[in-house]
């Protein structure tokens, strides 16, 4: 059966129940529908139960199936008798009608229901797209209405939820109306919005205000920046997110609670799930399992440099997901013959993961564990090799057979989190100090991170970080956006057997999200479509079924 299949013909509970499970009041929830919900409301007096980050070796076309893991080990806590909740992020529906896919796991570990997860949902994402683009709105009515803060720059960018790259550079203002100001534009994917990014990392309703106001949205005569608050637009703002900073509950096929709450992607933001949804589940489970984007370079580092120090919350346990597929295309082989047997190339590829558990391990000192996610087409050879290099090292690691089996196939690994999450050593630090120069915390994320020989900044750019440093906002954490394929900035070079340099491309400084955005190689914060899109094979039939959809 396809996952949708196997969605269909699992019988959910009232979500009502999933709630009460957790220790949520009917009178705390809004429903949306008998299968969704907000939450409005939790006890913050409880003790924080432990926090497990779910991430992976640097991801390929094939698709590792991240989020499918982190909801076995989920369902696997709750079969070994462990309070356990997901946090996780909403899909997008740029990749949901693109190529990537969507975001609600697959076969017997996956949350439900998953046709409303990857289309609609609770409008949360259309909120943020709403909210961004009433921001541009405004910006060009206060310069149509004379331009009393003498914007001279726009920077801000509309959005919208969908891979469009003929919205990359556009044009506007082209009316012929006499006051208005034609200029060039452009569109970011809705994850990509400094929006979405406030939404994940704010604590609450007022957080967030401060911040949607604290936006640079352009720069006047003077050079100087101008503010969101500038133009009395983030209290209407924070109204259009009122209800999406609430996390929303839903449930795994297993019936295990699951918080998915925003929704940034790792290799143009800072790739996990919001503050308060991850302190939410924190506060109703004995483990909170949650997920950061592609691989440890991009969504863990972020994860832990921005969303930890932001939130003064660290994790327990590091998962980092593997599949036998993945190794061997960091090892060389084609995506034609990924499913033969190739134990060079398999080697080889080993050197991809071991970058990612040194890091982990040794750069932010946290406990880790491989989840070796086992496909029909694994040898039984492959993955006992793979698991007796990682012995060798020391490294803990799991075959997990979460597709097939859900949560009973991740039962081993549930075990063993909860003997490395008792094991904790106070050895967790950050890759850099808020204290140190734009410059010292980017070699860093590249040098330490990525094993760059050098980072490389054009006259241009140069300036950018001085500019940034001389208005006061040098001190905030860094996020890098760069290919996900690869630890470098080209996304053909997956080995990385070269010392090869990081080229900032440019850097961007989101004010109202509290962090940097420094671009390095080619990177696109609006994606476009593939050859064939994945809204090619999405339909309704006569009785109202998705069919298609994953």
């Amino acid at each position: 059966m396809t996952d949708i299949e196997i969605a269909k013909n699992t019988e959910l509970k009232k979500i009502t129940e999933v709630a009460k499970d957790i220790g949520i009041a009917d009178e705390d929830i809004e429903l949306y529908g008998n299968y969704k919900a907000k939450i409005s409301k939790v006890d913050t007096s409880k003790n924080d139960g432990k926090l497990i980050l779910v991430t992976a070796m640097s991801p390929t076309p094939l698709g590792e199936g991240k989020t499918t893991i982190s909801i076995a080990i989920a369902d696997g806590l709750r079969k070994i008798g462990k309070k356990s909740i997901l946090a996780l992020r909403e899909p997008s529906l740029g990749p949901v009608f693109g190529m990537k896919g969507g975001a609600t796991g697959g076969g017997h570990a996956q949350i439900a229901p998953m046709e409303d997860i990857n289309l609609h949902f609770t409008g949360d994402i259309h909120a943020i797209t709403s909210a961004n683009n009433l921001l541009s709105a405004m910006i060009d009515n206060h310069i149509y209405q004379g331009n009393k803060l003498d914007i001279e720059k726009v920077t801000w960018k509309r959005c919208i939820d969908l891979n469009d790259r003929q919205l990359r550079k556009i044009s506007t203002g082209l009316s012929g109306e006499s006051k208005i100001v034609s200029r060039e534009d452009g569109f970011d994917i809705s994850a990509a919005s400094e929006i979405m990014a406030i939404l994940c990392l704010a604590t609450d309703i007022q957080d967030l205000k401060t911040r949607l106001g604290n936006i640079i949205v352009g720069y006047n005569k003077k050079a100087e920046p101008v503010f969101a608050k500038d133009l009395n637009a983030q209290g209407a703002m924070t109204v259009l997110l009122k209800d999406a900073t609430k996390p929303n509950l839903v449930q795994t096929l297993e019936h295990t609670p699951a918080l998915v709450h925003g929704g940034p992607f790792a290799n143009i933001a800072h790739g996990c799930n919001s503050v308060i949804a991850t302190r939410m589940g924190m506060k109703l489970a004995e483990y909170t399992v949650t997920e950061a984007g592609f691989g440890a370079d991009l969504g863990a580092e972020k994860f832990i440099d921005i969303k930890c120090r932001d939130a003064n919350i660290k994790p327990n346990v590091v998962v980092c997901v593997a599949t036998i597929k993945a190794l061997k295309y960091h090892g060389g082989a084609s995506k034609e013959n990924i499913k033969e047997e190739d134990m060079i190339s398999l080697e080889k590829g080993m050197n991809n993961l071991y970058k990612h558990i040194d890091n982990i391990r040794g750069r932010f000192g946290l406990n880790v564990i491989v989840a070796i996610n086992k496909y029909n087409t694994d040898k039984e050879n492959e993955l006992e090799f793979v698991q007796n290099e990682l012995a060798k090292r020391e490294i803990p690691s799991s075959i997990v057979e979460s597709w097939e089996k859900g949560g009973e196939g991740a039962l081993d690994i549930a075990n063993k989190i909860v003997e490395l999450a008792d094991q904790e050593e106070d050895k967790f630090e950050y890759i850099y100090d808020l204290d140190e120069t734009m410059v010292e915390k980017i070699n860093k994320i590249a040098m330490k991170i990525y094993g760059a020989k050098a980072v490389l900044y054009p006259e241009e750019v140069a300036r950018k970080i001085e500019k940034i440093e001389e208005m006061g906002y040098g001190k905030l954490p860094i996020c890098i956006a760069k290919t996900q394929y690869s630890f470098s900035d080209d996304a053909k070079n997956l080995e990385c057997e070269e010392p090869f340099e990081i080229h900032v491309k440019d850097v961007e400084l989101k004010a109202g999200a509290g962090f940097i955005v420094v671009l390095a190689g080619n990177i696109m914060t609006m994606p476009g479509l593939p050859v064939v899109p994945a809204a090619e094979n999405i339909d309704i039939d006569e009785a109202g079924n998705i069919v298609g959809l994953f």
